[in-house]
């Protein structure tokens, strides 16, 4: 056990632990929670990106790892999500969107692995979840500073094509496992 709770598990571990976090600093009504609500955010954002350089340049990746990662980012994600949705911050097809692409490319992969191949990120998913986490943050502080309006719906605007992009991009590359 001790072997799979490495320094990248632990900080996916950590990502899933900030989830209520952020969650409840986004739906609570004390002051400052969505600035607080954006630095656990950004912090858990990060851990995503730390967790897999270190993971592969020190040769750490576990079983554990690759299930984990990436379902404690859909869960940031989609947490975020559904609280924005419910105070009327964004539409609800904003986060339709993002949810089906995920859905969509989750089934992808596990066709995939059922074949044996590995579905690895690319230019275009690493683009879809820069773009996604710049706009959940704008979003979020967007509430206590309304200067920030007009950017955030620019990085919606730029979330939702990198995404739709993204997962047409791993249709098309992996369309054998599809037709």
């Amino acid at each position: 056990m001790r072997s799979r709770l490495n320094l990248p598990t632990q900080l996916t571990l950590l990502r899933l632990a900030l989830i209520p976090v952020v969650g409840y600093s986004l739906s609570a009504s004390f002051p400052y929670h969505d600035q607080v609500g954006a630095a656990v955010y950004a912090a858990a954002a990060a851990t995503d990106t730390l967790d897999g350089e270190i993971a592969r340049r020190r040769q750490l990746v576990t079983e554990l790892g690759k299930f984990l990662d990436p379902l404690a980012d859909k869960l940031l994600v989609i947490t975020v999500l559904v609280i924005l949705v419910s105070a009327s911050v964004i539409p609800a097809w904003v986060a339709l969107v993002v949810v089906a692409r995920e859905f969509l490319i989750t089934g992808l992969r596990l066709l995939a692995a059922s074949q044996g191949v590995v579905i690895a990120s690319t230019p275009w998913g690493k683009s879809k979840t820069l773009t996604q986490n710049v706009m959940l943050e704008l979003l979020i502080l967007e509430r206590p500073f309304p200067v920030l309006h007009g950017v955030a719906i620019a990085a919606v605007a730029l979330a939702v094509t990198a995404t739709v992009l993204s997962g047409l991009d791993y249709l098309w590359r992996y369309r054998r496992f599809v037709v």
